[in-house]
């Protein structure tokens, strides 16, 4: 199938999202890896971020100016990506701050949950049921309803 990384700026801490990423987390096994930077200086975060983006791997950046997907859609893309010969996705989720122009430029597809502004826990929660959901739309599982 596919594994996905998800590189998130900020530590989940207890609290009422935690649960939700935890549930997620566990559907997807050893398929879904998280990475939390947390910078000692804010100087520190891209350079942290930077690290851990591979090259080799397709690079999803979450932003309030990319592209909305359907589910349907998202699973469609991860599907032939995958197809294609990549199996190794990447998702940047920025903290409260953000992420700078450069990240972004980085991204081979910039992704938005919405004209709204998400926390940045809430986003990593729902990033993890969406790509749930689209393992369990590529695979054919009745999870998904449309």
């Amino acid at each position: 199938m596919f594994a996905a990384e998800i590189i998130a700026v900020g530590r989940m801490k207890d609290g009422p999202f935690s649960p939700l990423w935890q549930e997620y987390a566990a559907r997807l096994g050893p398929a879904l890896t998280l990475h939390e930077i947390v910078p000692r200086k804010a100087a520190e975060e891209e350079l942290k971020i930077l690290e851990k983006i591979d090259s080799r791997a397709f690079l999803f950046v979450l932003d309030e100016r990319g592209k909305t997907l359907t589910s349907q859609a998202f699973a469609k893309k991860i599907e032939t990506l995958c197809a294609q010969g990549t199996g190794r996705f990447q998702f940047l989720v920025g903290g409260a701050d953000g992420l700078s122009d450069s990240l972004r430029q980085k991204a081979d597809c910039l992704l938005s949950f919405g004209a709204q502004t998400w926390p940045h826990m809430l986003a990593r929660v729902m990033l993890a049921e969406q790509i749930y959901r689209a393992r369990q739309i590529i695979t054919g599982h009745p999870y998904h309803r449309e």
